[in-house]
């Protein structure tokens, strides 16, 4: 009803189809930064020296500097067909493109974050937009750079896009914070925002500790660890995504998982940067919750996210099936539900269950790599069984939105994109 799921029933047949189909909710996406995806694979030859996520980032610059409103709308409105077909029917998206490449406010200062909203509108996907606070350029307070002066807002702008963005809210759009890290939104202006009435309610996001550069400068600057000075200078519950986490250590893992925070994890995006691995099995030993997301859009798969989530703690500990803590638990049911979880309180939706958006993937069950498989394993073939995709239908909102494979709108939208991608390319 009115896109929610109204009710529950087991042992239900119905006419017409086959006894037996894998249905499983949707996967919100809680950590998207959507004009990346248009990037993906371009920062991928070795520079003079050592690279890192601080090399890469300069590659992220020069292409955020081209590009407009419409652009985002296309590049987005991609991603989110793409999502959708992969299994996201959620995605949290953390918007810093503010301005205009020369840093002056649009004539409508919410032109790119209605961009978004269009791109979600058009292409059916949940949206939970999250306006980034993004003010200096380190951890000493230094102003922004000239690449990142589109990123910026005072305060007072900020909390004005807040309001007017919120005034737009529907079940299928939730308006959130974030700030962008700690070395670019300064102790004053976060107390502000976090004073703010628009604090009071929905979820609040925060890149902290994805690097050990960062780890390393707050600690000289601030004489703390970046999730320990959070922790200490901040009210954090279970409203809170830490996105990354990657460099915690054991007593900031404890207070993550005692705060009800969810940790915002995209092992692709982290392997990519080689920002490191987050400390899993103790974070779920310590009753953590946790969600996935595609980040720099590198891969755009659920799937994906969850097998090289569980991967690189393999490789790590030399061990397997280490997500799932408790003998004869399956791995693939323990990330899905557990990131499902996690992911729709990052996302501010209810959890999956009566009451929550009808967010809901079929599996291929005609698929070879399902032929008999019970709903006791089903889960583990669809994650760990190869690369042949197996979401058959996704249903958002209580619409279906993939039918056979296929976005309803996926040529109509590629070729769009293909245009503007080519125009871009032109400007470099």
């Amino acid at each position: 009803e009115q896109g929610c799921i109204a009710s529950l029933e087991d042992g239900v047949r119905r006419a017409g189809r086959a006894p037996r189909r894998f249905v499983l909710p949707g996967m919100p996406n809680l950590h998207s930064h959507a004009f990346q995806r248009a990037m993906a694979g371009l920062a991928e030859k070795r520079g003079p020296g050592d690279d890192s996520f601080w090399t890469w980032r300069e590659t992220m610059y020069a292409f955020a500097a081209r590009i407009g409103p419409e652009d985002l709308h296309a590049i987005a409105a991609q991603l989110y067909v793409e999502m959708l077909e992969a299994g996201y029917t959620r995605v949290c998206e953390f918007h810093y493109l503010h301005n205009a490449p020369d840093g002056k406010p649009y004539a409508d200062p919410a032109a790119m974050s209605l961009a978004l909203v269009e791109a979600a509108r058009e292409t059916g996907i949940g949206l939970t937009l999250l306006p980034v606070l993004y003010q200096t350029g380190g951890f000493d307070g230094r102003p922004l750079g000239d690449r990142q002066r589109r990123f910026g807002l005072d305060t007072d702008p900020y909390l004005r896009l807040l309001e007017r963005l919120r005034a737009l809210q529907s079940p299928m759009l939730r308006i959130g914070i974030a700030l962008h890290s700690l070395r670019a939104v300064p102790e004053p202006a976060m107390r502000e925002v976090l004073a703010s009435p628009h604090a009071r309610e929905g979820v609040i996001h925060i890149h902290v500790a994805e690097q050990l550069g960062e780890v390393q400068d707050c600690l000289a600057l601030r004489g703390a660890r970046p999730l320990q000075w959070l922790f200490d200078h901040a009210e954090i519950d279970a409203r809170w995504c830490l996105v990354h986490a990657t460099h915690a250590d054991a007593e900031e893992v404890r207070r993550i998982a005692r705060s009800g925070a969810v940790a915002g994890l995209c092992p692709t995006t982290e392997a990519n940067l080689g920002d490191g691995l987050f400390p899993l099995a103790d974070f779920q030993d310590a009753g953590g919750a946790f969600g996935i997301g595609s980040d720099s859009h590198i891969s755009v798969a659920p799937v994906e996210e969850l097998r090289w989530l569980e991967y690189g703690q393999r490789l790590a500990a030399c061990r397997r099936n280490v997500a799932a803590r408790r003998p004869g638990d399956s791995v693939g049911e323990t990330l899905w539900r557990a990131a499902s979880l996690g992911g729709a309180r990052a996302a501010d939706i209810a959890p999956p269950g009566v009451g929550a958006p009808a967010d809901l993937l079929v599996l291929d069950d005609e698929s070879p790599l399902l032929a008999a498989r019970e709903p006791g394993n089903a889960m583990d073939s669809f994650i760990f069984a190869g690369n042949v995709p197996l979401v058959r239908d996704v249903m958002a909102g209580g619409e279906w939105r993939v039918r056979d494979f296929r976005h309803r709108d996926r040529e109509r939208i590629a070729s769009r994109y293909r245009g503007c991608v080519g125009a871009l390319a032109a400007r470099a």
